[in-house]
């Protein structure tokens, strides 16, 4: 994210009159914000400056000890006001910072940034920090899943209407939905995770990736430049560094991790809209705490406020790809300096909103409501009709004929519907098969052709089986953090 001549100088003053990204003053934890801090990040860099030099030491440049020391001395001693003020001379951001720290280590000041390029503390910073970020989100997700998992495996066997098109289809039941929601979380999960153990450290490239400066500074000595490489990605605690680069790391690995940080958000988003449909049914609630107003003007109403932010933010999380899409497909042979000011926004910005949407949709997953009654009303009003199959059976096996039994419901069916729809009545089928002698074999089956459990198939048994053998081993390497309550700020 660092280069030189794309920040103004001095900081922006912040307060009351000044613009505040609300992700950070809102919205987003402290943890992750101070990840994405510029003491986090300056910080870092001072770090990356020191491990440069011990390796560099190591493998027999004339650096002293005292020299070391005095860098880890002052790794926190940050004058931001003298680095804003070299950087309005310089314009160059990685220079104000080697004369800052310079200014604190007088006697290291000459071998700070010791043949390194401005990407040495920018590239590899981000990737520390983009690795970091990850590690804050995975126990997150996994805590949401455990939630949402702990709501399905206690609702496996309730019985609710199951909608297609957004309309009455097959029962399935609230725990099974619930599933279709963790199973999308789990693919983000062992994403997420996949994306966060194959990052790669930029390592001691010089300007172009040649490592050219290096191997002047070694007089020539190929398999010290190499030891120096390998010696500095393992103090950052990387497995391993980018064999080739140009200036850069390659800027496809931004487009990787906001692409599933923008499928994290559509999944996000689905759920979110569920509750939020469900709500409106009345069958589903997030929570809603006591003094908590819904509407300024109508005090009865109980919006989905959570709800609602999650699928907000989730839609900005989801556009965010496109900026490194854009700027992967515009670096210039080595590199262009046009993806510095874009990547400081959108990285810092997807992983703050994702932070967000994980932190409510917890607080979401461990308050959810449910309401049976109003789920079995529900159900009450539809499943005569989906009955009527297995009333034709019932009547066949008591020895009727299929085609007369079939017209028949057909009848009854279409005044049953035209009471509903045209009167605003309820579902009197089940009463006007009750009143007709024609189906009188099986009226004292009728109890037993319509208990909602008979058709809601194997749901229970494959919530069962999806939670023990998905979810569960999915979740194993994060017991220790399950405990942790969701915090919302604002």
């Amino acid at each position: 994210m660092a280069e030189r001549g794309d920040r103004g100088g001095e900081q922006a003053a912040c307060g009351h009159d000044s613009y505040r990204s609300p992700l950070a003053s809102r919205y987003a934890s402290p943890e992750m914000c101070f990840v994405f801090s510029e003491r986090y990040k300056f910080r870092t860099w001072r770090q990356l400056w020191l491990w440069l030099a011990e390796a560099e030491q190591t493998l027999g440049l004339p650096i002293t000890d005292e020299q070391i020391q005095e860098m880890k001395s002052n790794l926190d001693n940050i004058d931001f006001k003298m680095a804003a003020e070299e950087e309005k001379q310089l314009r160059h951001d990685v220079m104000a910072h080697v004369h800052t720290f310079g200014h604190c280590c007088p006697k290291a000041a000459a071998i700070i940034h010791l043949g390194a390029t401005s990407c040495y503390v920018g590239d590899n910073t981000d990737l520390i920090i983009l690795r970091n970020a990850f590690d804050l989100l995975l126990p997150k997700l996994a805590r949401v899943i455990s939630r949402l998992a702990d709501f399905a495996k206690e609702r496996a066997d309730l019985p609710t209407l199951g909608f297609t098109h957004f309309q009455p289809a097959q029962l399935t039941t609230v725990g099974k939905r619930c599933c279709l929601w963790i199973q999308d979380l789990c693919m983000d999960l062992q994403n997420l995770k996949r994306v966060r153990d194959d990052l790669r450290f930029r390592g001691v490239k010089g300007t172009t990736g040649t490592q050219a400066s290096f191997l002047q500074l070694f007089e020539g000595d190929d398999q010290k430049v190499e030891q120096l490489d390998k010696m500095v990605t393992e103090k950052a605690g990387f497995k391993r560094a980018f064999i080739i680069t140009g200036q850069t790391y390659t800027r496809k690995v931004d487009i990787e991790v906001l692409s599933l940080l923008a499928s994290l958000g559509a999944s996000v988003h689905k759920i979110c809209t569920d509750i939020r449909l469900l709500a409106n049914l009345k069958e589903m609630e997030e929570p809603f705490e006591k003094q908590q107003i819904g509407s300024s003007a109508m005090p009865y109403k109980r919006n989905p406020m959570r709800s609602e932010r999650c699928c907000s933010l989730a839609r900005h999380l989801m556009t965010l790809i496109m900026d490194p899409l854009q700027t992967a497909s515009v670096q210039w042979f080595e590199r262009t300096l046009d993806d510095s000011a874009n990547r400081r926004i959108c990285l810092a910005e997807a992983f703050l909103t994702a932070d967000t949407i994980l932190n409510t949709l917890q607080n979401i997953s461990e308050g959810l409501v449910v309401y049976p009654k109003v789920i079995e009303r529900r159900i009450r009003q539809e499943l005569p009709f989906m009955a009527t199959e297995n009333i034709i059976m019932a009547m066949v096996k008591a020895g009727g004929n299929r085609q007369d039994c079939h017209e028949k419901i057909r009848v009854l069916s279409q005044q049953a519907a035209a009471v509903v729809k045209q009167e605003g009545g309820d579902n009197d089928l089940i009463e006007r098969i009750q009143a007709d002698a024609y189906f009188s074999p099986i009226h004292s089956q009728l109890d037993h052709l319509l208990d909602p459990t008979s058709f809601t198939g194997r749901a229970s048994q494959q919530v069962q089986r999806f939670l023990e053998e998905e979810v569960y081993p999915l979740l194993k390497p994060y017991e220790s953090v399950m405990k942790v309550k969701a915090e919302l700020r604002l």
